[in-house]
This record gives C-alpha cells, sequence and structure tokens, in this order.
C-alpha cells in the first residue's frame, strides 16, 4: 500500500485509513456492537486500530467470524422467544423496509408492574431528576455524570419497552421478527399474523357459541382449553428449518343461491345512495384503506376498493434507515395510536373525525400505493411491466413530483460509493463532478483508478446537492404542434412511418429510460 501511495501522490492521512479499512467492518457498525469487541477478540477475531486519534474503537477485520458470532446470538436469542409458543420466529441481522407488511399485528396486553419494579423505577427517575437538577447550570456535564444518565434512560426505558402479553390462541398462528436494532440491541416485533394463516386465525379467535358450551376467557386473559405448545419454525436469513408443518384449514361453505340473489338489490340500492352523499362516500373509502393499512385483516368488505401497497423487491441497504423511511413510520405509528383497537368501532372514530385530519389519514394510506420504480421491460408477453406502461408510469410519477415539490437533495438522499459512485462507469463519475465542482475538479481525480476515483468524488459532492438524473425533479416540456390547447395530427404518411419505428424500437426504449 506504502508503494501505491507514492506512486499516486495521494497520501493524506483519511485516503489511507480508508484503504487500509475497506474490507473490515467498523467497532461502531450495529452488527459489532450486538456481539461485543470482547466475544469477538475470545472467538481469534482481530481488531485494526489507529494510533494516533479517536476511532470509535477500530476495526474488525475478520467478517465472516462476526457474521458467524452474530448468527448464533440471534439464533439462540430466537430459540428463547420461541418458547412462549409462537408458530414461526423470523431471524436477520437487519430486515428491508416494509418487511411486515401484509401481516395482521396483534394487539397484546401491556404486562403489569410489580410493586418491587415500581419501587426501582422510582429509584432510578429519582436519580435522574436529581442529576438533571444538580448539573442544570453547568456548561458541560462531567463524563461520568454523562455516563450515569445514559445509563439510567436506558433502565428505564427497558420498564417502558417490555413485551406484551398475547392469548395463547393467537400466538399459535402468529410469529415475530428477531433482529439488530440501529444501536446494536437485540430487537424482537412480536405478533404478526402471515397472510397465508389468516384464515385459522379468524376461525380460531370467533365469538365462540355459547349455547355449544364452548370455553370461554379466564381471568388473566388466557382460554380454558387452549391449544398445547407448539414448536416454532425459526428461519434464518430466508433459510427455514425442515420441521414446518401446514394447517389444514376447512373450506368455507358456499353461499346460498337465494341469499346471493337477495342481496344483490340491497347491493344496487346501497350504490344508488352512496353515490347521492359525499360525505359518506369518503367516510367509507377511508375506513376500507385504513382497515388496509392499520389492522390488515385481509378480509373482503363491502367496497371493492382499496391501494395496492407497493414492494420495493430491490432497494439499497440504507434505504430503512432514510428520513423518508423514518418518517413514513412514525406518521403510521401516531395514526395508529389513536385509532381504536378493534375494528368494529373504527367507523364511528372516523366520523367523529374533522374533514382535515380525514383528507390528511386518506393522503397517507393512498400514498403506500405511489410506484414510480423504472424496472425492466418485459418483452415477452408475461406478467411484468409493459414499454408502454413503464413510460405510463414515470410520466405520472414525474406530474406526482412536480405537484409535491419533491427535491430529493432536501429529502436528505447524497450520492456514495455504494448507492452510486462505486454502481457507475469513470466517465459517469466525471461527469457528475464536472457538473457539480467544475472542470478543475474532475482534474483532480481523472487519473486515479475507480475505487480510488468513487471515493474521492463521494468526498467532492457531499455538500454539493448534485443528484443524478432518475432523481431529478423534470420540467415540463409543451407538445409540439400545438394550438389553441389541440395538438395538430401528423399527416398520415408520418403518422404511419412513427408507428413503424416505435414498433421496431420497442424492445430498446425501456432499457434506455432505466438507464437514464
Amino acid at each position: 500500500m506504502w508503494e501505491n501511495v507514492n506512486k499516486s501522490g495521494y497520501n493524506e492521512a483519511y485516503h489511507i485509513r480508508r484503504l487500509l479499512t475497506e474490507s473490515a467492518v467498523r467497532a461502531s457498525d450495529k452488527r459489532a456492537r450486538f456481539v461485543g469487541l470482547a466475544a469477538y477478540e475470545a472467538a481469534g477475531g482481530n481488531i485494526l486500530r489507529d494510533l494516533f486519534e479517536e476511532d470509535g474503537g477500530g476495526w474488525l477485520e475478520d467478517v465472516a467470524l462476526l457474521e458467524r458470532l452474530v448468527a448464533e446470538r440471534l439464533r439462540t436469542e430466537a430459540e428463547t422467544i420461541a418458547a412462549e409458543g409462537w408458530k414461526w420466529i423470523e431471524v436477520a441481522a437487519s430486515f428491508p423496509y416494509g418487511h411486515d407488511h401484509g401481516h395482521r399485528r396483534l394487539v397484546g396486553t401491556p404486562a403489569d408492574i410489580t410493586a418491587e419494579e415500581q419501587a426501582t423505577i422510582d429509584a432510578l427517575q429519582a436519580e435522574f431528576a436529581a442529576l438533571q437538577e444538580k448539573y442544570e447550570d453547568a456548561d458541560e456535564l462531567p463524563d461520568e455524570v454523562d455516563a450515569r444518565l445514559g445509563e439510567l434512560e436506558e433502565a428505564l426505558e427497558a420498564f417502558e419497552n417490555r413485551p406484551d402479553i398475547y392469548k395463547p390462541t393467537e400466538i399459535v398462528h402468529a410469529g415475530a421478527f428477531v433482529s439488530i436494532d440501529a444501536e446494536g440491541a437485540l430487537q424482537v416485533e412480536r405478533g404478526y399474523v402471515r397472510r397465508e394463516d389468516e384464515t385459522a386465525f379468524v376461525a380460531a379467535t370467533a365469538e365462540p357459541d355459547r349455547e355449544a358450551g364452548a370455553t370461554t376467557p379466564d381471568t388473566d386473559g388466557g382460554e380454558q382449553g387452549a391449544p398445547l405448545a407448539q414448536r416454532a419454525t425459526i428461519t434464518i436469513s430466508g433459510q427455514a428449518t425442515p420441521d414446518e408443518e401446514e394447517d389444514d384449514d376447512a373450506v368455507r361453505p358456499l353461499p346460498d343461491r337465494l341469499v346471493t340473489e337477495l342481496t344483490a338489490h340491497r347491493t344496487l340500492a346501497l350504490r344508488d345512495a352512496v353515490a347521492s352523499q359525499p360525505q359518506v362516500a369518503m367516510t367509507m373509502l377511508v375506513h376500507k384503506l385504513c382497515v388496509d393499512a392499520f389492522y390488515q385483516t385481509h378480509t373482503p368488505g363491502c367496497l371493492e376498493a382499496g391501494v395496492r401497497y407497493v414492494q420495493l423487491p430491490v432497494q439499497a441497504p440504507d434505504l430503512k434507515e432514510s428520513a423518508s423511511a423514518r418518517s413514513i413510520a412514525d406518521r403510521h405509528e401516531a395514526w395508529k395510536a389513536d385509532m381504536p383497537t378493534d375494528e368494529q368501532t373504527l367507523w364511528d372514530w372516523l366520523v367523529a373525525l374533522d374533514d382535515a385530519s380525514r383528507l390528511a389519514l386518506l393522503a397517507h394510506c393512498v400514498s403506500g400505493g405511489v410506484n414510480a420504480l423504472s424496472e425492466k421491460v418485459d418483452r415477452y408477453g408475461g406478467t411484468g411491466v409493459t414499454a408502454h406502461g413503464l413510460r405510463r408510469r414515470l410520466d405520472q410519477a414525474d406530474r406526482l413530483a412536480r405537484a409535491v415539490s419533491l427535491d430529493m437533495a432536501e429529502v436528505g438522499w447524497r450520492p456514495t460509493v455504494d448507492n452510486y459512485f462505486g454502481r457507475v462507469t469513470k466517465s459517469r463519475i466525471l461527469e457528475a463532478v464536472r457538473e457539480a465542482r467544475g472542470e478543475g475538479a474532475t482534474q483532480l481525480i481523472d487519473h486515479l483508478k475507480k475505487a480510488e476515483m468513487a471515493k474521492e468524488a463521494e468526498r467532492l459532492l457531499e455538500d454539493t446537492r448534485w443528484l443524478p438524473e432518475p432523481l431529478r425533479l423534470t420540467e415540463v416540456v409543451s407538445p409540439p404542434n400545438v394550438a389553441d390547447g389541440v395538438a395538430e395530427p401528423l399527416p398520415e404518411f408520418l403518422a404511419a412511418d412513427e408507428e413503424e419505428a416505435g414498433g421496431a424500437g420497442e424492445g430498446e426504449q425501456p432499457q434506455a429510460i432505466a438507464a437514464e
């Protein structure tokens, strides 16, 4: 490395440090914090440290060992959680944004705080308040006081974030996601019912038939005659164990023909009545969207309308932690906290909302269906997007971006090695630097190899708000041959030539759109 640095003349400290550590994992990484440096070193892992300045603990060089330790500890934690009786446990160091969409979320009951625990909470809060009051006027907290306040906050937060209690009849049809949060702590998301388990869940948790002598819940939230504990299926990074069992669900009976004919009359009458009352129609639409977005029952209702939540199959690793993702999640949780816990009272709650709040909730539910993805075109007549469909989608996305004045730089997107420069050619890198910093800046890096050029481009463009083509806000271009708002038709022979050219180039045009 010393020889390479001497030849290139690029010998700044940050550059050398970056080259030395590009294949290692920083000690502040959530995986390293989850395992712990002591456990990593005890397993034979080596840590590279900087002698001359603070480095957050160094860099872990044996990435394979770190990944193995992470998987082992996650599996151990998952087995402990599986003992609670869940049907399945999904395990991964990190789940993509939207991984829980399409699952019903169970509503648990917070565990009661014992007298001993309450005494501990009171003591922690008293100590926290005393330290804050003592150093209220201090310009800077002593290190030991700052560390103690952090410990008190963590201890109090542990009491607030205790797992909820769920009914045994619900647990046997539900599961949990086990992962690592951004701070390196264990993150457990309990109480999710998969779509394929929905029918069995609804049947098992339906209102009991009292005349048939069905069991009734006991005072502790459990149920007499509850099912026996099952062995949970633990899936680690998509690899399932062979113990998975499938439920043999009963087929629902078909509705009677006479009932269908009679309710057809009622359906038409309802359509006519709703069409004459816009406020009721809007409430009904918001109700349906809220059921899909928050309750996720996946059971057909009386309104055949909805927003199909668009999954993001290809996404950058940092998408889940982006400002947009956090904003959507916070807004979703805020609405969810205000909503009633059961779907039956949702309608009355919506009626009580003012129009502004109802419209804001409608906007939140509708936003989940926005699709501005540029995908590979299906040229063989399959189920994928067509060239015309992709062009229409992207045109509408541009129009929507202009309507909301979307600025991706303002949102927080910045070009990095991982999300752009390391994925394009050298000419693209130089073009970006030239656009953002001028020709002089490109001459500083045009002699470098691609890997080094990409890293330096990231540094040069850090605060320039430069965006690649797909993220820029497009300008409206007026169509040609327009008079008084009506486009003039092309001559017949030109229109024929255009159709032939469009048909011949249909296979190549979508790729050009995606590349731009």
